[in-house]
């Protein structure tokens, strides 16, 4: 007893995707992605003040702050993001929107 097997699937499931018209503009996405901008640029903002500040002293928390200091630094961006961060959101989703119209 043969069992034939349907080879069509598989040869439709290794080929390729046939590209797609790009998706129309979307502002929610524009804005979350520029959301998420601005909180990184905020990250690395302060990153680099916290730098210079030494985790010495009668109150620092020594290796163990030096340690987490990235983390708290990234909690700070986002939080500040969420509060407005430095306003620049607005522009780039701006610019997001206005790139994803020109190219269709």
């Amino acid at each position: 007893m043969t069992t034939s097997i349907d080879t069509s699937a598989v040869l439709t499931s290794l080929q390729p995707g046939i590209p797609t018209a790009p998706r129309a503009a979307d502002p929610a996405a524009a804005k979350k992605a520029a959301d998420q901008f601005e909180g990184v640029f905020i990250t690395q903002f302060l990153g680099e003040m916290f730098n210079g500040i030494s985790t010495d002293g009668p109150f620092g928390g020594g290796q163990g702050e030096a340690m987490f200091r990235s983390l708290l630094v990234d909690e700070y961006g986002k939080q500040i993001t969420a509060q407005g961060g430095f306003g620049l959101s607005p522009a780039i989703q701006r610019e997001l929107l206005k790139t994803q119209e020109t190219a269709h």
